[in-house]
């Protein structure tokens, strides 16, 4: 093996690795296919290692290149960082914060704060990850991050913004077809929007659980989003976050005095970030965002 390795063969093998094809790493890369071929061989004789194998389905990966799965990720973020941090000056209140927020968030809530940021801080740059997996803070994956429950780890500042209660919510159009349900037996009769396989999202439905029962869910999906959209579209009543559906005119309250749940809301950032400008503008930003939002809501 080289003793030296050449590291953006390192960028286009973990390319290959999560696309599965090389035509799909050079369609992420912006490169071509016989170039991103050309660098995978020159990888392996470097290692002296076969990487991936041709099979029906695309490429598999040799068990040596699972086993550089991992540090070609960490090198990945690390480059990531690396150029965030350098996007600006750290005493600048300037440059790339990348944050991570759950999809419905990403969708529906956080970008009206965003662009509250933007006008105050014109020189920040976002970058967006919608995810409902929790990103690693620690290996400074994400700068900041959007979280449904208390992080544990040392070394990580969190500040608990909100507990978003759920609600049952209907477009205006559901409800002059089919009627407004005014009890939980009523509610049961409905045409109902819920998840698909997400057992936790079933559980939240807690004492409404007969009316979630998943043989008699009109529409299953386990995004968020989607089902908010079918609520809109008037394909039934879907558990929607009561910020949102309140402020959406075309929606109705469906028996506004219950809530099945509330989601816990933090912010949180590594501690080393907590004072840079820039990524304390976006905290605080967020912050006052979730406390707004939450007025008056109950």
């Amino acid at each position: 093996m080289k003793r030296t390795i050449n590291w953006d063969d390192q960028r286009i093998f973990l390319a290959v690795l999560e696309a599965g094809s090389l035509s799909g790493a050079a369609r992420r890369l912006g490169l071509s296919h016989p170039t991103v071929r050309s660098r995978i061989e020159a990888l392996e004789a470097d290692l002296g290692v076969v990487l991936f194998t041709r099979s029906m389905t695309g490429l598999t990966p040799t068990e040596a290149a699972e086993a550089l799965r991992e540090p070609a990720q960490a090198m990945a973020t690390a480059s990531q960082v690396f150029i965030r941090r350098a996007s600006a000056p750290e005493a600048a209140i300037a440059g790339v914060v990348r944050l991570s927020v759950p999809d419905f968030m990403g969708i529906e809530v956080v970008p009206a704060m965003l662009e509250r940021l933007r006008v105050a801080h014109p020189a920040i740059r976002i970058e967006l990850s919608l995810s409902n997996l929790p990103a690693d803070l620690m290996a400074q994956e994400v700068d900041l991050a959007v979280r449904a429950m208390e992080p544990k780890q040392k070394g990580l500042v969190a500040r608990k913004v909100a507990n978003i209660p759920l609600g049952f919510f209907a477009s205006k159009a559901y409800v002059a077809r089919r009627g407004q349900p005014l009890t939980t037996d009523q509610l049961a009769a409905h045409d109902i929007i819920g998840p698909d396989r997400n057992l936790s999202d079933l559980a939240l439905a807690g004492p409404f659980a007969a009316a979630f029962d998943p043989a008699g869910l009109v529409l299953r999906t386990d995004s968020h989003p989607a089902q908010l959209a079918a609520a809109r579209a008037g394909l039934g009543i879907a558990l929607v976050q009561v910020p949102t559906g309140n402020a959406d005119a075309g929606l109705v309250r469906i028996l506004p005095d219950f809530s099945p749940a509330d989601i816990q809301t933090w912010i949180v950032t590594h501690e080393n970030l907590a004072r840079v400008p820039r990524v304390r503008a976006v905290f605080d930003a967020l912050v006052a965002g979730f406390h707004a939002m939450m007025r008056g809501v109950k």
